[in-house]
């Protein structure tokens, strides 16, 4: 089988885990150490050059940005998009230099192709609020190469050998602290490295550099430790300013929804129901975060219809006080459900489709204005049938009745006429079903006893009535009500 390895490699990571957009729009230079660690297309432009002191930098550039480098917010950013990752391949590790590798050799084709696959793994990323440089090739240590010097893809290994040949020595990290005596030796190239004497090579600089281009070539086993995704979700991203506006806080939302799909294909299960907190100010002033509580009529693990429903939640929201963060955390969860063996897809749209539909619903008109029937333990029909809202299972009832009941309940018996010692409802009702005898609410005050019939009329229509027993609450007379009808 051919192997194929796509490493992602945040470039920008330390910019954009403040202002996504500022690398490119802006000249902006990351400080390490009182030198520049990274700067941004427009910065470079203007003069500024890796390693450069700050001083330099203020003098060429004045207008340069400048930040010092936070590697806490770094490996925080790293391990986000490692986990989101996780929805693409089970085998996905966190590699140096701000780099994902993922093995996609067994889920190619699930996605679509190479293509789609890369497209969709850059979309991840941005929807994360940040860029990525992908490589793709047969090896994973080749993979990483082609992201560092900017990108690029080969399928076969010959193809791989002659790109990594004409690469500079510099790229690989084994070879960095000797590059002063390589560039002595006249050795600019990973192509003039690996026709060094090998020997020779690994006495003076140690077996890590020819183990490195031994895994780029694909001569050597390369041994991972794969990510894996924790027992539970629960992840927070902090804002870059102070939001009053909810709506602002969605895309920032949309990120750690990216990462708990990622999670959730790991652990292999689908959310019911996950909460997003929008967190405010801390310390003296400190205000208690706001909380959304979204639960979903059936499991789910798909980004669009999770964050088209924070979208709809966060719309009609107000908050109290400015945002300085966002979490989002899985309440409730359950095994993915296995695939539907329909031949034929169903006319009116899959059960699925229909739970979405509610879901969308709830979330832009609120729980209690879509609500659904929902039975309660109890004979009396009035107390028997309640509502619910739609998102919640419907519940069982542990009073199964002996007789079919009626579609339609009214809100209040109605009273009958006898004609002939019979009811009557603009015919007279031929009675068609057994008596359904029931009496209960005496521990409430509110006895019934009543018997319950099906009734037909002369055009077949069905009516269930109902004969109040001597000794009810609503008169010792025995009389004939109307109570429900059916479909």
């Amino acid at each position: 089988m051919l192997r194929l390895w796509i490493c992602l490699r945040l470039p920008c990571l330390p910019l954009e885990v403040f202002r996504p957009s500022w690398s490119t729009e802006l000249a902006v230079a990351v400080i390490e150490r009182e030198r520049v660690h990274l700067a941004s297309p427009l910065a470079v432009s203007a003069g500024v050059r890796l390693q450069m002191r700050r001083g330099g930098v203020q003098t060429i550039a004045p207008q340069t940005i400048l930040y010092e480098r936070d590697t806490c917010a770094e490996a925080a950013a790293q391990a986000r998009v490692t986990m989101a990752m996780l929805q693409y391949s089970p085998n996905v590790v966190a590699a140096d230099e701000a780099a994902v590798l993922i093995d996609v050799s067994t889920t190619l084709r699930l996605f679509g192709g190479l293509h789609k696959l890369r497209g969709r793994m850059r979309a991840t990323v941005q929807a994360m609020g940040f860029s990525a440089v992908v490589g793709c090739a047969p090896t994973a240590q080749g993979a990483w190469l082609l992201a560092r010097v900017g990108g690029g893809t080969s399928l076969r290994m010959p193809s791989l050998q002659r790109r990594i040949a004409g690469l500079p020595v510099h790229v690989l990290p084994e070879a960095r602290p000797f590059a002063e005596w390589l560039d002595g030796l006249g050795c600019r190239t990973l192509g003039d490295l690996r026709r060094l004497p090998r020997a020779g090579l690994q006495r003076r600089c140690g077996g890590d550099i020819v183990a490195a281009l031994d895994r780029a070539h694909g001569e050597a086993p390369e041994i991972f430790t794969w990510a894996e995704a924790p027992p539970a979700f629960d992840a927070a991203v902090d804002l870059p300013d102070r939001l009053e506006n909810a709506e602002a806080a969605l895309a920032y939302a949309r990120g750690l929804l990216v990462q708990m799909v990622g999670w959730l294909t790991a652990r292999h299960l689908a959310i019911r129901r996950f909460g997003v907190e929008l967190r405010h100010e801390r310390g003296r002033a400190a205000v208690a975060p706001t909380k959304l509580e979204i639960a979903l009529a059936e499991p789910n693990w798909h980004e669009e219809h999770l964050v088209r429903l924070v979208k709809e939640r966060l719309a009609r929201l107000t908050v109290e006080a400015p945002m300085i963060a966002v979490a989002v955390s899985a309440l409730e969860t359950e095994p993915v459900a296995p695939p539907s063996g329909l031949l034929f897809p169903e006319p009116g749209g899959t059960p699925a489709d229909h739970a979405r539909l509610l879901e969308l619903l709830v979330a832009r008109l609120g729980a209690d204005h879509v609500r659904q029937p929902c039975l309660q333990a109890d004979y009396r029909p009035e107390v028997a049938n309640g509502w619910q809202p739609a998102t919640e299972k419907p519940g069982r009832s542990p009073l199964p009745a002996a007789l079919p009941r009626p579609t339609w309940l009214l809100g209040k018996p109605v009273p009958l006429l006898e004609r002939d010692y019979r009811p009557f409802y603009g015919s007279p009702l031929h009675l068609v079903s057994p008596p359904e005898r029931i009496e209960a609410g005496w521990w409430g005050g509110e006895l019934l006893t009543r018997d319950y019939y099906v009734a037909e009329a002369h055009d077949h229509t069905c009516y269930w009535i109902f004969q109040e027993r001597m000794g009810s609450r609503e008169g010792d007379a025995a009389r004939w009500y109307l109570h429900g009808l059916f479909g």
